[in-house]
């Protein structure tokens, strides 16, 4: 649904394309005993999660085909996998401590804290047929910031159940974070033909007003500095990860060895 920004100023890129909006209020206090036990607490809509991406990969083949002939999604999956979209952000804003409501077991929630905006818009056919080597760069900045979040995210954990809230930097980068995962997750299925991109935070314009926490989505000096330090520790995870794997795998090759050689009786 259009919210009459314009979109080209606020919400698109250098192409003009629109960017899928990510609502959440301002950073808040959160009850110290949901904090200690978000995940926990969640783990029935980590089930839910899981079974919504299942369906949502078939449906996004489907989707494909038809984006391939027509240039566009099928209203009816491009509901059903914006409502996933919605979904998945709304409990993955509450575990990475960004609101402190439950979210609940449905796919409408208006008044629900997390929102995010999607427009049907016009595919590119020649992107739509190239979208799994498109979107390569953009999985790997969303893997790399991801996996460095959760590196540290027990800290942020610790800190919400000291201050009952998460300190501001910490929440922009955090809702960045979140929202690079929303724009390429729509992105990958076609819900939008904009490149996923403003890791770093919206650029502030005269024009822009206020309308949520992250609406524009403002990140400080040290809200950057966690955005980077977020890529650096992901990136670090996998260069280690890679290097266990790799001194593994010539421990086993130098464990196969020629067989011993038993002197013949």
């Amino acid at each position: 649904m259009a919210t009459g920004w314009d979109p080209q100023a606020a919400h698109g890129d250098e192409r003009g394309e629109w960017l899928p909006v990510l609502d959440i209020p301002a950073v808040a206090r959160q009850r110290r005993w949901t904090v200690l036990l978000r995940w926990l607490l969640l783990l029935p809509q980590f089930v839910v999660v899981w079974l919504l991406s299942i369906a949502a990969f078939f449906v996004t083949i489907v989707g494909w085909f038809a984006a391939l002939f027509t240039g566009r999604l099928p209203d009816g999956i491009f509901r059903f996998l914006g409502s996933v979209l919605a979904y998945r952000t709304r409990v993955g804003a509450s575990a990475m401590l960004l609101v402190d409501r439950y979210p609940p077991f449905s796919f409408s929630a208006p008044g629900y804290p997390v929102q995010i905006e999607l427009r049907a818009t016009p595919l590119n056919r020649l992107a739509v047929f190239f979208r799994l080597i498109l979107m390569i760069p953009a999985a790997i900045i969303n893997n790399l910031v991801q996996a460095g979040w959760f590196t540290v995210g027990w800290v942020f954990w610790l800190i919400g159940i000291v201050l009952g809230r998460l300190p501001a930097p910490v929440f922009a980068a955090t809702a960045a974070v979140a929202r690079y995962q929303m724009r390429f997750t729509a992105y990958v299925t076609m819900l939008t033909p904009a490149y996923p991109k403003r890791l770093f935070g919206d650029e502030p314009t005269p024009q822009d007003e206020v309308r949520s926490g992250t609406r524009p989505l403002l990140l400080d000096t040290a809200a950057t500095v966690l955005v980077v330090l977020f890529l650096l520790l992901g990136l670090a995870g996998h260069v280690v990860s890679g290097t266990v794997d790799y001194d593994d795998h010539d421990q086993a090759a130098d464990g196969v060895t020629a067989p011993a050689v038993v002197p013949a009786r």
